[in-house]
């Protein structure tokens, strides 16, 4: 019982603690006007190893590129406080393998350079990508780990 609470603790100080300041808003109080994103997104459903990749281009304000579901991408994105923030080195995680997985994030959010990478090798990972599975097209995370 009381691993299953510290277990509990421990994912919930991972997905408050989450953030970087490298992820956050540039300052468009001069404009007005909300920068615009323009992403490559790049996922493997096997892993890098693997070698197959997937990719989508996406930029926002106005919605546009190769991804499906643009639109929603774009709204989720502009409601996300800081999708793309890593998760800092002193958060302790739980060692849960949720599968071989892997994204690539790259490009602009809200004027600010973006390289992120996501993978499901622990819980504070698993979380991570929870925040933008949106972004790959048929993924979803799970609990356990990555679903199709």
């Amino acid at each position: 019982m009381r691993v299953a609470a510290a277990a509990a603790a421990v994912l919930a100080a991972a997905a408050v603690g989450c953030g970087s300041a490298s992820s956050a808003p540039a300052d468009t109080a001069a404009t007005g006007a909300q920068p615009a994103t323009s992403l490559t997104i790049t996922f493997w459903p096997e892993g890098r190893d693997a070698g197959a990749k997937k990719r989508w281009t996406l930029r926002c304000g106005p919605a546009g590129g190769t991804h499906p579901q643009r639109v929603a991408a774009c709204r989720k994105l502009a409601a996300a406080r800081r999708p793309f923030a890593p998760v800092p080195p002193d958060v302790v995680c739980i060692q849960l393998y949720g599968g071989p997985q892997q994204a690539l994030v790259t490009g602009t959010h809200r004027g600010a350079r973006v390289h992120a990478a996501f993978g499901l090798r622990d819980g504070c990972q698993i979380e991570r990508f929870k925040r933008v599975a949106f972004l790959v097209p048929g993924f979803s995370v799970g609990a356990g780990g990555a679903t199709s």
